[in-house]
């Protein structure tokens, strides 16, 4: 048991880029105090975005409330009257850290895939070294 929240901030959308493919986006965003940035794939039929948007962005290590390993059972598997921490988000991925790069001073660059939607994030090193995990889940609202 623990807690499961490995990073937690907000994001405003400043670029997205839809033109690769229909249903995906890449987004670029800052969090509010701007040492972070990241950019992301979105499914946009599912989580529509605009540039100014403010999301709130947490990684995670496990969706269950008290920090507890899932035990091979995703977020799908969640039974009827359970609760999860995506019960609170809109948008709910789970994917493997594939990379870490030293960046610039001391910055840190992580890069994530959700099965093929991908996610880069670079920030200072103490924010982002507990991502040092295999797996995470990504939940974002609005």
């Amino acid at each position: 048991m623990g807690d499961a929240s490995l990073f937690s901030d907000t994001f405003t959308v400043t670029d997205i880029n839809a033109q690769k493919y229909d249903r995906v986006a890449r987004l670029t965003a800052h969090n509010e105090g701007g040492e972070t940035t990241l950019t992301l794939d979105v499914n946009i039929e599912l989580f529509p975005c605009q540039n100014g948007d403010r999301l709130q962005i947490l990684l995670a290590s496990t969706l269950s409330i008290d920090g507890s390993k899932d035990d091979g059972k995703g977020w799908r598997d969640i039974g009827m009257g359970e609760s999860s921490m995506a019960d609170g988000y809109d948008y709910v991925c789970h994917g493997k850290i594939y990379r870490f790069e030293e960046g610039d001073d001391e910055n840190i660059k992580v890069f994530v895939s959700f099965g093929g939607l991908l996610l880069y994030m670079e920030g200072p090193y103490k924010n982002l070294t507990p991502l040092r995990i295999d797996y995470v889940y990504l939940c974002m609202k609005k």
